[in-house]
C-alpha cells in the first residue's frame, strides 16, 4: 500500500462516526390512533345493533367527538413530546373509548341513571388537563423541586373527605350542590412525586447506612423517618375514611419505590409480611372491611340463606357465562350486579360479553401500557425520572390488580375505579395526568440519545 493510502485509511479510521438520529414515530402513534377510535367506533356500533337491530342514533357524534379528543392529544405530543413512546396515549385512547362503550351499554339498562355522556365530558376533562400537561411541562424534573409542595397539597385532599358524610361506607368523596370528586384519585399522583423525589435525594443513605435486622439494610431514623411519616399519616387517615383499596395502593406503591431506589429485595419481603399483617388487623376489627372479607370467604352464602346473590356472586356468574368468547356487546346480564356494576365491577360486562378472549385483550392492554412505563424510567440516567415513571406505571399495575382480583374473588373487594374503564370523572382525570407524565418522562428517555455518536 502506497504512503497516500496509508494516511487516507488512518484519517478514515479517526473520523467519528454519524450521529444516529432516533426515529420521531409520530406517524406510527397517529395510524395507533384511528385504529383505536375506529375499534371504540365498532364496539358502540355493536351495542346498538344487538340491542335494537339498528344503529345508535348517537354513532357518529360519538366517532367524532373521540376522534376530535385523540387528535388534540396528538397534536399536543407531536409539539411538546415528539420523541414520546408511541404506545401511551393510543393504549390510553383505546381503554378510555372501551369504558365509554362499557358505560353506555350499561346505560341502556338503566334509563333513569345516564352515566356515559358525564363520562365522556370529565374524559374531554382529562384529554385537556393531558394536552396541558404536555405542553407546559417542558422538563419533568422541574417537579423535583416541588416535592413538599405535592407532599402538603396530599395530605390536605385526602383528609378533606372527613369533612363530609359517608358515601356506601366510605368518607372518599366531596359532595356539594351535586357535584362531586373524590380527592384520594389526584392525591396519589402528588404521592408518587414526593416519594420519587424524596427517595432520588437519599437513595444512597437509605441503601448503605444504617443496621441490619434479619438480612435488611435499615436506613436511620433521620432519613427513613420523613417518609415513613408521610406514608402513616396517610394510610391513617384512609383508614379513618375506610377507603381501603387506596391505603393498599399507596402502601404498594411505597415498598415498589423503595425497592427500585435501594435496589434491596428485603424491602419487598418486609412490605408483604407488613401488608399481611395489616390486613389481618383491618379485616378483623373494622366491621365494613370484615364483611366484605367474610363475602370474598363465602360468596354464595346469601343464596344459600335465600337471600339471592351478591354483588360478588353475580360478578362470579357473569364471568362464567361469557366463556371464552364472550356473549356479545349488549347481550349480557351484568347489569344485575346492582349500583357498582359502571363502577367497581365494571370488569364483569367486559368478562361476560367479551369473553376470556377479550379481557385478556384488555389485561394485555394494561401491561403494556405499564411495560412502556417502566421501560421509559428504566432508559433515564438521572434517578428522579426514573422513580416517577416507575412509580407512575406501578399505580395502575396495582390499580388493575386489586380491582381485578377483587371482582374475580381472588382477594377481597377494595371499592376502586378501573382505570379507563369504569365511571368515575376524578378517576379518568387522573388517569390521563399519569399518561401525560410518563409521555413527557418517555420523551426524556429518547431524546438522551438522539444525535449522540454511533459506536
Amino acid at each position: 500500500m502506497t504512503k497516500a493510502g496509508t494516511r487516507t485509511a488512518v484519517a478514515a479510521a479517526d473520523a467519528p462516526a454519524p450521529a444516529v438520529r432516533l426515529p420521531r414515530r409520530r406517524g406510527v402513534e397517529l395510524a395507533l390512533l384511528v385504529v383505536a377510535v375506529l375499534l371504540s367506533v365498532c364496539g358502540y356500533c355493536a351495542v346498538g345493533l344487538a340491542r335494537t337491530g339498528t344503529l345508535p342514533p348517537g354513532a357518529f357524534g360519538y366517532g367524532a367527538g373521540l376522534g376530535l379528543l385523540a387528535l388534540l392529544a396528538h397534536l399536543a405530543v407531536r409539539w411538546r413530546a415528539p420523541y414520546a413512546d408511541p404506545l401511551l396515549l393510543p393504549i390510553a385512547v383505546l381503554l378510555n373509548g372501551l369504558g365509554l362503550v362499557l358505560i353506555y351499554r350499561l346505560d341502556l339498562e338503566t334509563p333513569n341513571d345516564r352515566a356515559a355522556p358525564t363520562q365522556l365530558v370529565w374524559s374531554a376533562l382529562g384529554v385537556a388537563l393531558f394536552a396541558f400537561v404536555v405542553a407546559a411541562l417542558r422538563d419533568h424534573r422541574v417537579l423535583q423541586r416541588y416535592s413538599y409542595v405535592c407532599v402538603a397539597a396530599a395530605l390536605a385532599l385526602l383528609t378533606l373527605p372527613i369533612l363530609f358524610p359517608a358515601v356506601n361506607g366510605a368518607r372518599i368523596w366531596i359532595r356539594i350542590a351535586g357535584f362531586s370528586i373524590q380527592p384520594g384519585e389526584f392525591a396519589k399522583v402528588l404521592l408518587a412525586v414526593f416519594f420519587a423525589a424524596y427517595l432520588a435525594a437519599n437513595r444512597n443513605a437509605l441503601a448503605y447506612a444504617g443496621r441490619r435486622v434479619w438480612g435488611v439494610q435499615l436506613p436511620t431514623g433521620r432519613v427513613l423517618g420523613p417518609i415513613v411519616t408521610v406514608w402513616l399519616v396517610s394510610v391513617g387517615v384512609l383508614v379513618l375514611e375506610r377507603d381501603l383499596g387506596t391505603s393498599l395502593l399507596f402502601f404498594g406503591l411505597f415498598v415498589v419505590l423503595l425497592y427500585v431506589a435501594t435496589g434491596r429485595t428485603g424491602w419487598i419481603a418486609v412490605g408483604l409480611l407488613l401488608a399481611a399483617l395489616g390486613a389481618v388487623a383491618v379485616g378483623r376489627l373494622e366491621p365494613h372491611v370484615h364483611a366484605r372479607v367474610e363475602d370474598w370467604l363465602h360468596p354464595f352464602a346469601s343464596i344459600e340463606a335465600g337471600q339471592g346473590p351478591n354483588q360478588l356472586a353475580q360478578s362470579l356468574f357473569a364471568f362464567a357465562a361469557g366463556g371464552m368468547l364472550g356473549t356479545g356487546l349488549g347481550l349480557g346480564h351484568s347489569v344485575l350486579i346492582g349500583f357498582a356494576a359502571k363502577s367497581d365491577f365494571i370488569l364483569a360486562t367486559a368478562g361476560e360479553e367479551l369473553g376470556l378472549a377479550g379481557l385478556s385483550a384488555i389485561f394485555l392492554l394494561y401491561g403494556l401500557l405499564v411495560e412502556r412505563g417502566y421501560r421509559a424510567g428504566l432508559s433515564l440516567r438521572e434517578p428522579f425520572g426514573r422513580l416517577l415513571a416507575v412509580g407512575l406505571a406501578s399505580i395502575i399495575a396495582l390499580q388493575v390488580f386489586v380491582i381485578a382480583g377483587g371482582v374475580t374473588g381472588l382477594i377481597p373487594l377494595t371499592g376502586m375505579a378501573m382505570p379507563f374503564l369504569a365511571q368515575g370523572g376524578s378517576s379518568v382525570v387522573t388517569n390521563w395526568a399519569i399518561v401525560a407524565l410518563l409521555i413527557r418522562v418517555s420523551h426524556s428517555a429518547r431524546r438522551q440519545y438522539d444525535g449522540q455518536v454511533a459506536p
